[in-house]
């Protein structure tokens, strides 16, 4: 079942909104699939090649729970893509990713 704003998921019983989307980005290989779709749409085949190690069940359970989230959206021809409310969300992680590379050269 896929967690929505409202429903009970990790770290809220009252489904906080932020806990929700924290609980769902937590899910081993969302995080991957969703950077996978930031800069271009891709074909579960393509998906799945860029993702390497998920098994095609776990893919097809992540891509299943992103569509009813409303992140991720399928196109007959085109293959998965981010809806523009993922778009909005990627902009939000890019200053993560910024201090994620400070944060390596600092430990180097």
């Amino acid at each position: 079942m896929t967690k929505l704003p409202g429903q009970p998921a990790r770290g809220t019983a009252t489904g906080r909104p932020i806990m929700v989307l924290f609980d769902i980005l937590g899910e081993r290989w969302t995080l991957r699939i969703l950077w996978e779709l930031k800069s271009e749409p891709a074909t579960l085949a393509e998906l799945q090649n860029r993702c390497g190690a998920v098994s095609p069940t776990l893919m097809n359970r992540r891509l299943k729970s992103l569509r009813e989230a409303k992140l991720i959206q399928h196109k007959k021809g085109e293959g998965y893509s981010l809806t523009p409310l993922a778009c909005a969300l990627s902009e939000h992680l890019r200053p993560l990713d910024q201090w994620s590379q400070k944060w390596a050269r600092a430990l180097d």
